[in-house]
């Protein structure tokens, strides 16, 4: 069984069931689930987060199917064996993941955010969950959507931050002092996209951020070996606190991972560690968590090639190289977690709706000359008590 561990990061990995992917919900097999989670667990990760098809949850505004939930109270029974162990974030309003969109056919076009009558039915669905795991041990907490900001660009930041602070204070009410967060891909973060940076980074318990050097075009700007490459997750967790009003709110990069498609795959296991390694030089992260469990089985056939072999596990629970270098990791970590750099230097961010990577550049640039810098909006460089509750006492400008 894995151990929650008493001190530093935790670990986990997106779970990818490896025989029905997410379509297990509605072809459901305990025994291939209960051996994905124990080859998980034989990673040394401590949790995992897992996918919910909302139409599959709320096939109609005013019901959620039981079935469904059956199945996902015995994923976290199944999670809390003793030869497993594992803890389960649960992303409820998908929505889109994986290439896909699983909209509800009820949703007939109408905004999941703006509109009241869609938001009354994902609040019941919230109800109705929680009456289920709401207190289960292995519950970690809910995760509001994966990624939204991709199937609500035409929402305004002020609309969809007001949206995410109601329903996570709901979640809160539901489950109090869970881990409940809104699963944030990187556009929110580099240009307020749905969601502002402010918004994301004072809602729910943690701030999140996913950090993919092929999607966010860092690949294609430094390389597969450069430094905007392996130390992009490092800067993404220094954007996400300049926005914090709270200096020691916790980080979780919730999502990375890359594919042979971007890279060879025998680099894949060494840009992992690179990333991890300067991610968690950074103060304050909650937990590394990587995309995804396991592989795609190649009988599906409508994915983008990108997403069929981003696991740290095969389809037939074969550790690969990624997930044996993970595994080292987490052990070395448990053994002996690292102190987090001191951040002394911080980088002023003019304009905090453009921290893309043309911002980026200028992190990156510190990192080159030896300077590990943190991340200061404008408006907090003027403000002696958050400056000094983060250990900074220099500012550069660009």
């Amino acid at each position: 069984m894995t151990e929650r561990p008493a001190a530093g990061p935790r670990f986990g990995a997106n779970y990818v069931p490896s025989r029905n992917w997410w379509h297990c919900w509605r072809d459901w097999d305990t025994g291939s689930i209960l051996e994905d989670l124990r080859a998980v667990a034989g990673l040394g990760l401590d949790h995992v987060r897992i996918q919910l098809l909302w139409p599959v949850f709320q096939p109609d505004p005013t019901a959620v199917s039981p079935a469904a939930l059956d199945h996902l109270g015995e994923l976290l029974d199944l999670a809390d064996r003793p030869d497993v162990g594992l803890d389960v974030s649960v992303t409820v309003l998908d929505g889109w993941l994986s290439g896909f969109v699983f909209a509800p056919a009820w949703l007939k076009g109408r905004n999941m955010i703006t509109d009241d009558g869609v938001v009354t039915a994902e609040l019941r669905l919230l109800d109705a969950l929680a009456a289920t795991i709401g207190g289960h041990p292995r519950f970690l907490g809910f995760d509001l959507g994966n990624e939204l900001s991709v199937i609500n660009g035409d929402v305004a930041p002020h609309d969809g931050d007001r949206w995410a602070a109601r329903m996570l204070a709901h979640c809160d009410q539901l489950a109090p002092g869970r881990l409940h967060v809104n699963g944030h891909d990187h556009q929110p973060w580099f240009e307020a996209r749905t969601f502002s940076p402010a918004g994301a980074a004072t809602s729910g318990a943690a701030s999140v951020f996913h950090t993919y050097p092929f999607w966010t075009g860092a690949l294609e700007r430094y390389g597969t070996d450069g430094t905007g490459t392996r130390h992009l997750g490092e800067y993404m967790t220094e954007l996400v606190a300049a926005h914090a009003s709270e200096p020691h709110r916790p980080r979780w990069l919730q999502e990375f991972g890359a594919s042979p498609v971007e890279r060879p795959a025998d680099s894949i296991p060494d840009w992992t560690e690179s990333l991890v390694r300067n991610t968690l030089s950074s103060a304050d992260v909650w937990g590394c968590t990587w995309w995804g469990s396991h592989d795609i089985d190649r009988r599906f056939t409508g994915f983008h090639e990108y997403e069929y072999d981003l696991g740290l596990l095969t389809v037939d629970n074969e550790v690969k190289p990624t997930g044996e270098r993970l595994r080292a990791l987490v052990a070395e970590w448990r053994a002996a977690p690292p102190r987090p750099l001191r951040r002394r230097i911080a980088l002023v961010l003019d304009h905090p709706h453009r921290a893309g990577l043309e911002f980026a550049d200028h992190f990156f640039a510190l990192v080159d000359e030896g300077i590990r810098p943190a991340i200061v909006t404008r408006d907090r460089a003027t403000d002696a008590d958050h400056l000094a509750a983060r250990g900074i006492d220099h500012l550069v400008g660009r």
